[in-house]
């Protein structure tokens, strides 16, 4: 692993509506000392050549095809495999960055020895308009404390390796970063918020991630079929953690 290195990691399929701003957003950070692994999916649009122009213009960015596909936990663990970077970053294909979105992680990461933070977010539309100003998150989250309130968005994670070691996702569909974190707090780690408005969370119709049902069902998956929590522990925190998604909302 290469010291003060980041290693920005990007599942892509067919992603060629937002791919642009994605990029871009992480081109422009005043934190210059990154790679870019873009991990396509077996896109059918024109993620692929798009990607590919991008890798040609900037030696920091790196294309990557899984061998068919198989969802984001899959690309996700594949750039992990590829991984150079002391931290790990994760950036979703529509969502986007803040130009001081990694100087002020990395800083606040080595000033305060931290060694898994996340940030606050905004919510967008698909024409990129606010949809919704920042949310209180709490300001340290250990394991228990995640089950109750899933608040951590994956394109505002940076991890330190270093510390945590070379980890993988589950390769499940849905939930496998909440499932992430679970399995690096479980060890007794706390993850630790930067306390600033990072990045965008894009709201695209239809996606997986704007499903408020499929959320509830997949967040129930990970607490017994990931996380194996005996039935009464599963209803205690799921409660907990639907009160909280309802006070994000409201």
């Amino acid at each position: 692993m290469e010291k003060n290195v980041v290693s920005i990691i990007t599942p892509v399929y067919n992603a060629e509506r937002f791919l642009k701003e994605t990029i871009d957003s992480v081109l422009g950070q005043k934190y210059t000392l990154f790679e870019l692994l873009l991990v396509d999916d077996h896109s059918t649009d024109n993620s692929l050549t798009m990607i590919s122009e991008y890798a040609k213009r900037d030696e920091r960015i790196k294309v990557l095809q899984t061998p068919k596909n198989s969802g984001a936990a899959v690309a996700r663990n594949m750039g992990l495999e590829h991984a150079k970077g002391q931290y790990v970053a994760f950036l979703d294909s529509d969502d986007k960055w803040k130009d001081i979105k990694l100087e002020k992680q990395i800083t606040s990461m080595k000033n305060n020895r931290y060694s898994f933070t996340y940030t606050n977010f905004e919510m967008i539309s698909e024409a990129n308009e606010v949809m919704k100003d920042s949310v209180p998150l709490p300001q340290k989250l250990s394991y228990h404390a995640l089950l109750k309130n899933t608040a951590i968005a994956c394109s505002t994670v940076v991890i330190d390796r270093f510390v945590h070691g070379d980890f993988r996702m589950p390769e499940v569909r849905k939930g496998q970063d909440t499932a992430t974190w679970l399995m690096l707090l479980r060890e007794g780690a706390t993850a630790h918020l930067v306390d600033d408005v990072l990045g965008s969370y894009r709201i695209v119709k239809g996606s997986i991630s704007s499903n408020k049902v499929e959320a509830l069902k997949r967040t129930w998956n990970t607490y017994r079929h990931l996380e194996k929590l005996p039935l009464h522990k599963a209803l205690y925190y799921f409660t907990s953690y639907t009160l909280n998604a309802l006070k994000r909302r409201l």
